[in-house]
């Protein structure tokens, strides 16, 4: 078997978990949580990255370059993963942003979505105090909620098993665990008995 056959196996083999959800709900924090407990590694949010370096207010085309960054950073931090890589976001974001903010959504983005495949999704619950940060939006509470249940319509409609996620920072991280431990797992025993 050869290199490439090598990497393809083991890209299969990784089971790609999402944390979604909206701003300021404990994503990134829950990310490298799981990430240090899995023993593994975990995909930041591109946009941020990009946006910090950024030295203008973002226009529409920034948020095609955001979607390829993320989609690049997935690919490439899969290569190094230990069973389970942990995705801080996925497309799914880009396109609400998009939409919310231009009324659209590159079909690049949309083609993407289509064809990206996950295993589980994490979706964080807006009880935790929103964190002021200069790339943040949309502190109102009426637009988290909005954007909350844009993300539970997104999962719940995904045919991917998926959690809602709550509580302090100590129970997210137990309640995600779990959720990986037990969703991932009869998931595997069911398509390995059939």
């Amino acid at each position: 078997m050869g290199k490439e056959d090598e990497s393809k196996i083991h890209r299969l083999s990784i089971k790609k978990i999402v944390v979604i959800g909206p701003e300021s709900t404990g994503k990134s924090s829950l990310s490298g949580a799981l990430a240090a407990t899995l023993e593994t590694v975990w995909v930041p949010e591109y946009a941020r990255a990009y946006l910090e370096q950024l030295n203008r207010p973002y226009e529409e085309e920034d948020v095609l370059a955001i979607a390829r960054g993320q989609l690049a950073s997935e690919q490439k931090l899969e290569t190094t993963a230990n069973g389970y890589l942990i995705c801080d976001t996925d497309l799914n974001v880009v396109k609400v942003w998009s939409e919310h903010k231009y009324g659209r959504c590159n079909r690049e983005i949309l083609e993407a979505i289509a064809v990206r495949r996950y295993d589980l999704y994490l979706l964080t619950y807006i009880d935790v105090a929103w964190q002021d940060d200069p790339l943040r939006e949309h502190p109102e509470e009426g637009l988290r909620s909005y954007f909350y249940h844009q993300y539970k319509d997104i999962v719940m409609n995904s045919g991917v098993p998926w959690v809602e996620i709550k509580g302090t920072e100590r129970a997210r991280l137990t309640m995600a665990v779990k959720a990986i431990n037990e969703i991932l797992t009869e998931y595997a025993d069911s398509h390995t008995s059939g």
